[in-house]
């Protein structure tokens, strides 16, 4: 059965993590995986997290499955924060759990594709899973530039062009905010040409909201998404609740579709439910089930909050604290103080990146992007003076 399969390269992440691992250097410094980290290098659980547990163990009486749609509640607490506390879409919308951010878009392109979408108009560069899990839903990753690294700029008009020479009903992936993995995201201005574009051409907007919270607050991360789902009647978003709740092994996302009128979307919905069952069957409960806990508890609702608050405030001041250094070498650090959320990715060459790596056990991505929740007030001058020495 197995003998004419070829082995696949290792995944780059996993191989980097043991390498920082092994490593004995004392200033080693872990920029590469895409976890929030504390001061002192830690991803702790949530204060809110523990409580909301808590409550779980005391009132929780079955661990019974769930149905393929996940928890109710739970898809219905996180709406008002996406959509906005009065979004008018009414059964228009539906949602379902899913196992993270990645069972969402997986689940988001199977329906795609079953419904006939041929396209995804794909900006690069992008969160490495994208591509292949529309190639693996047998749809066709258009690419296009999102971002320019060596000058740190944005290519808006690289997704204007492709958007324009889209073909009505093509899907166009765009990230929420936060973009992963270069930092760089869309102004309040160029949502709305998005969103008047999507209109004109009538593209399906396919959003990923992974990020929420962590760039400029809730309501202004998703106020950009807002304008573009408001001007298409049909739309899907995947959401991940791993990095604002810090819930990264618990698998915690959500899949939200709208359609143009209720009758197709009860149909949308049946075929969501069928695909979810085919896939997953039922979703694990217990990191939705504590999302569900806290936002239905003003206390713990109010905690969560400033949690995520202070994760985006060492965000920002990592990120000052780099952009005041401006140009080392090729590297814009000043351009890094203008992006949001984990990641920005530097104008670093491979060869450069294995230096930094080999010579002062600095771990990044071969592709130069960076988590700047892995830099704190200490370690910062060690990274500045390894970016000078291998410049």
């Amino acid at each position: 059965m197995f003998e004419d399969l070829k082995d696949l390269p290792p995944d780059g992440l996993l191989q980097l993590i043991k390498l920082y691992r092994d490593d004995s250097n004392p200033q080693k410094i872990d920029l590469g995986v895409g976890v929030y980290r504390d001061a002192d290098g830690g991803t702790p659980v949530f204060r809110a997290v523990k409580k909301a547990e808590h409550r779980l163990h005391e009132v929780q009486d079955s661990k019974s499955y769930l149905g393929p749609e996940g928890d109710h509640e739970f898809v219905a607490a996180l709406r008002p924060y996406i959509f906005g506390k009065s979004d008018g879409y009414g059964a228009r919308l539906n949602g379902v759990q899913t196992p993270g951010g990645t069972g969402a878009v997986r689940l988001a392109c199977e329906t795609l594709a079953s419904a006939g979408a041929k396209k995804v108009l794909l900006g690069t560069p992008s969160w490495p899973n994208h591509g292949p899990i529309i190639q693996a839903t047998g749809m066709e990753p258009v690419l296009f530039d999102h971002a320019d690294i060596k000058t740190q700029t944005l290519d808006f008009g690289a997704l204007i062009d492709a958007m324009k020479a889209a073909d009505k009903g093509d899907i166009v992936l765009l990230h929420g905010c936060c973009h992963n993995p270069t930092g760089i995201d869309y102004s309040a201005d160029q949502w709305g040409e998005i969103a008047q574009i999507v209109a004109d051409r009538g593209l399906f907007p396919l959003i990923d909201l992974a990020y929420q919270g962590l760039g400029h607050g809730f309501e202004e991360d998703a106020e950009g998404l807002r304008k573009v789902i408001a001007a298409a009647p049909e739309s899907m978003l995947a959401y991940s609740c791993d990095k604002n709740f810090g819930l990264y092994r618990e698998r915690v996302g959500a899949l939200y579709a709208l359609s143009k009128t209720e009758a197709q979307a009860a149909t949308l919905y049946s075929h969501l439910l069928s695909n979810a069952r085919a896939n997953w069957s039922m979703p694990p409960d217990h990191g939705a089930a504590t999302v569900r806990v806290i936002l239905s508890d003003d206390d713990f609702r109010a905690e969560w909050d400033a949690e995520v608050r202070d994760m985006r405030a060492r965000l920002n001041r990592m990120r000052n604290a780099l952009a005041e250094y401006q140009n080392v070498g090729n590297v814009d650090l000043a351009a890094v103080g203008r992006q949001n959320g984990l990641f920005s990715t530097l104008n670093l060459s491979k060869d450069q990146v294995m230096a930094m790596r080999g010579s002062h056990g600095i771990y990044m991505a071969a592709s130069g992007r960076i988590n700047v929740a892995g830099l704190n007030e200490r370690n910062i001058p060690h990274f500045v003076e390894a970016l000078r020495s291998i410049a």
